[in-house]
Formats: C-alpha cells, sequence, structure tokens
C-alpha cells in the first residue's frame, strides 16, 4: 500500500498534451528565411595594420621557400659514401705554397709574451705514445729555432729509454732568448693528451687530434673551405675509426682512404697536411687483420721518406 497517493497526470482528463510544450525559450524572428534575408549584411572594415601582417607573412614563407630550395640543392653536392659531387678538382685547384715556404705569425697565434720565449707544454701518457705530436715536433724544428726537453712526472714510475729521448740528444748551445718557440713534453699519466702555450690564461687543449691541428696551423697554411673541411673530416676518422674504431670500422677507412689517394697524392691534395701526419701514425699504431691497399702502400712510403716520419717510426722499434 502506497504511502502517498498521487494523482497521475497522463491519461486522465486535463493532461497536458505534448504538442503544447514550448520548443524555445525565446522565440526570434528567422533572418534565414524570411524577406530580411535577402538584405546583404554590414560587412566590417578590414584594419589595414591586419592587411600589411598578412602581406608580411606570405613574403616571409615565401622566402622560407626558397632558403629550403636552395639548402636542399646544396645538401646534394656534400661528400658523402652516395654522393655524385666529385670535389677532386676543386682541391686540386686549391693552390697552396709547399709547407717548407710559409712561416706564421708566432705572437699573433700565441700571445706576445714582451720577449719571453713562448713554450708549448705538452702532457702524454708513455702508454700511448702521440707519435703524431713527435712528427709535427721534427717538422717544426725544421722551420723555427726550437728549445725542446723533455720531463717525466711524479705520476708515472718508470718511461723507456727511447721515449726520453724522444727529441734526440738536446744540447742547449745558445742562452734562451735566442730561440723562438719553446716546445716541452712531459710524461705524465694523463688519460689523453694536453696541451697549454699559457699557463694563466688558457684552458688545456685536449686530445692527440686537437693538439696535431693546433700545432700545424704553425706552419702557416691558408686552404678553402672545402679542403680545410676534408682535411679536419680525416683527422677525426684517423683518431676515432682508425685508431680506436672497430675491424669493420678500419676496413672502411682504409677503403676510403685508398679511393682518395688514386686521385691526390696526399689526403688534403698535393701538399702534406696534418691528415696525412695523424692518419699514417694512426695506421703505425694500429693493429688490423685487413691487408693495406695499394694507394695506402704508396702513400705511406712517400711518408717514410721523410725524415721527420723516419725518425719517429724508430720509436716504435
Amino acid at each position: 500500500m502506497p504511502m502517498y497517493k498521487v494523482r497521475p497526470f497522463h491519461g486522465a482528463p486535463g493532461a497536458v498534451r505534448a504538442e503544447q510544450l514550448p520548443t524555445c525559450m525565446y522565440p526570434m524572428q528567422n533572418l534565414h528565411r524570411g524577406p530580411a534575408a535577402a538584405a546583404p549584411l554590414h560587412q566590417e572594415e578590414v584594419d589595414p595594420s591586419l592587411l600589411a601582417l598578412e602581406s608580411r607573412q606570405e613574403e616571409i614563407l615565401k622566402r622560407l621557400y626558397e632558403l629550403k630550395t636552395a639548402v636542399d640543392g646544396l645538401s646534394k653536392m656534400i661528400q658523402t659514401p652516395d654522393a655524385d659531387f666529385d670535389v677532386t678538382n676543386i682541391i686540386q685547384a686549391d693552390e697552396c705554397a709547399p709547407l717548407t715556404a710559409n712561416t706564421a705569425d708566432l705572437d699573433s697565434m700565441l700571445g706576445k709574451d714582451y720577449d719571453a720565449l713562448k713554450d708549448i707544454v705538452i702532457n702524454a701518457n708513455p702508454s700511448q705514445p702521440p707519435l703524431s705530436l713527435l712528427v709535427l715536433h721534427s717538422l717544426l724544428c725544421e722551420r723555427y729555432k726550437i728549445l725542446s726537453a723533455v720531463h717525466t712526472h711524479s705520476s708515472v714510475k718508470c718511461v723507456p729509454e727511447n721515449l726520453l729521448k724522444c727529441f734526440g740528444e738536446q744540447t742547449r748551445k745558445q742562452s734562451r732568448h735566442e730561440y723562438q718557440l719553446g716546445f716541452t713534453l712531459i710524461w705524465k699519466n694523463v688519460p689523453k693528451p694536453q696541451m697549454k702555450f699559457s699557463i694563466q690564461t688558457m684552458c688545456p687543449i685536449e686530445g692527440e687530434g686537437n693538439i696535431a691541428r693546433f700545432l700545424f696551423s704553425l706552419f702557416g697554411q691558408k686552404h678553402n673551405v672545402v679542403t680545410s673541411t676534408l682535411i679536419d673530416s680525416w683527422v677525426d676518422t684517423a683518431i676515432f675509426q682508425l685508431k680506436e674504431g672497430s675491424n669493420k670500422e678500419k676496413a672502411a677507412v682504409l677503403r676510403s682512404m685508398n679511393t682518395t689517394l688514386g686521385k691526390t697524392s696526399w689526403l688534403g691534395g698535393n701538399e702534406l697536411t696534418v691528415a696525412d701526419i695523424v692518419a699514417w701514425c694512426a695506421l703505425q699504431q694500429t693493429s688490423s687483420s685487413h691487408a693495406v691497399p695499394a694507394n695506402v702502400q704508396k702513400w705511406m712510403k712517400s711518408c717514410e721518406n721523410l725524415v721527420p716520419f723516419n725518425s719517429a717510426l724508430k720509436l716504435l722499434k
């Protein structure tokens, strides 16, 4: 029995029918179907500054598209394993003065030190001697009057005799101020070679490849952008792939070197560069089961015919 009895509203006399219910809260005149629909709507005037902004945006988008097209065209000419662009002609056209004919302004590169001897100090680990730096030292001695010295840090207990005499017998026949450059090598327990030429004002340059780049810049050689980029690329390839890479990477580098040396006498063109020095030293210090291609063998003999390379080779024996 229900507690409250409510009178039904549906189906009884006086009930509200569905067609009597309202269909909207506020009825409004339909502007799309009535006579007023034929009259055109009022259009607001567009702000001129907005039109100028739209025009500027279209111009920027147009310039970006043209820039993208130019970059896409240049990217197809970069030397990659699959590229059709051959830079050999550009390298050969890069007329560079022979290595023995150039000099660099040591004051501008190392800083003027008021008649004090500019001393390059290199820390290296005797367990991993930086052979390329020893080759560059010999080449620099042919150009400048260099005061060379070799020391042993307390962090190293024993250094082989040939490394202690890697600069040869040093007999100081002149006073210190008569030399143009100092070159000091310290055998020290460091993870990678480090170089400084201003102890107070500079951070060390680390890595054999980076130090080799700097030392070779003292010869004053100038190259165009393409040749300089290729030389830098060969230096990195020699250090990270030929010397420290896997056997697969070493084999790929040897094939690439063989192709390049089939077109030019040296890796950077027609003159000896830092790329040849670092790559030759990496080959001497790496252990690879792959046979050296013919062009690479010919290039290695050309390097070994130079006295600095031949002197460095004696350190490995």
